[in-house]
């Protein structure tokens, strides 16, 4: 079975390809990488010598090149994407472009080419904000960030294909991703390098914003679990279940890394900042047996000793310019 996944130079996406290729009952014959190998996209992710893994540098938007490697895959795993919701907030464009016309682009050849399955990797930032309780698959997506809403228009436009043209479609919704690799433009990374580096750390309003945390290799699990046991047509979140203040991640990382109080700059909000983030994984652990594995706090510990010890890949990074 042939797998094209895509954005798979990335974070998350990166992850999800070394879950993949792991021996296991689900073996998968070969998998091919398309990634554009924009900022956040690195070859160093990627064991380009492994025999099942190929890579083709290119755009999810090319038609042309969409359609040609989507004649010789049997499955999809879409988790391409603009993420950032600062660069969102300062320039739309690449957003919608990527997001929203990149994921039709994809399911037009998926259903041209006859493809198997097609998993739409999504965020739980499609629900916006919520005060109390947890969003289920159920709720009516509002999202307020221009990256949240390119990604709820992409969990439409995806489900629509399943429903008007009978492509099997299946959409997951995550909390925030933590682990190694990640660029350091996100809060953990972020703040992780600086510490590290001994300088601030910007912490936004007055901190109480929260959000939810699960490891990406949890994340990338319950991905695969919904790619070859889900159902057609369904949304499955896939929660963390650890829920933190803004201030708690804070203190957290300032233990873990030997920071203190005075390395941390309060700085003016952001535009529309959701407030709070909580999300239903019942269904995923209902239907599939999903559950997260990674505690938090020993999680956390891991991913700073990773930075730590590999200031090689990240330095560069944290040199360049961060939104």
């Amino acid at each position: 079975m042939h797998l094209l996944v895509t954005g798979a130079a990335g974070f998350i996406g990166s992850a999800y390809i070394r879950t993949a290729l792991a021996p296991g009952p689900a073996e998968v014959s070969h998998i091919t990488v398309l990634d554009k190998l924009t900022y956040a996209g690195r070859l160093d992710n990627l064991d380009l010598t492994h025999p099942r893994l190929s890579f083709v540098q290119g755009d999810i938007c090319d038609a042309e090149l969409v359609d040609r490697l989507m004649a010789r895959a049997d499955q999809v795993v879409h988790f391409a994407a603009e993420s950032h919701v600062d660069r969102s907030i300062a320039d739309a464009d690449a957003f919608v472009r990527t997001n929203v016309t990149g994921t039709q682009t994809l399911l037009d050849a998926a259903l041209r080419r006859g493809v198997d399955r097609f998993v739409h990797v999504s965020t739980d930032e499609v629900y916006g904000s919520i005060a109390t309780g947890r969003s289920t698959e159920e709720d009516a997506l509002a999202p307020n960030s221009p990256y949240a809403a390119s990604k709820a228009a992409s969990d439409l436009i995806a489900l629509s294909y399943h429903r008007t043209h009978g492509l099997d479609v299946r959409v997951t919704r995550c909390s925030n991703n933590y682990g190694p690799r990640q660029f350091p433009e996100k809060v953990i990374p972020l703040f992780v390098s600086r510490l590290l580096a001994g300088g601030t750390v910007p912490l936004y309003g007055d901190g109480k914003n929260v959000r939810e945390w699960l490891h990406v290799e949890d994340h990338c699990r319950g991905v695969e679990l919904v790619r070859t046991s889900g159902r057609p047509g369904e949304v499955y979140n896939i929660g963390g279940g650890t829920g933190l203040s803004n201030l708690e991640l804070t203190e957290l990382l300032l233990k873990v890394c030997g920071g203190s109080w005075d390395q941390v700059r309060y700085v003016a909000d952001r535009k529309g900042h959701d407030r709070r983030y909580a999300i239903s994984d019942d269904k995923a652990r209902s239907e599939l047996g999903y559950r997260p594995l990674r505690d938090f706090e020993s999680g956390l510990a891991e991913t700073v000793s990773w930075y730590r010890d590999d200031r090689s890949w990240w330095e560069p990074l944290a040199r360049g310019p961060m939104a």
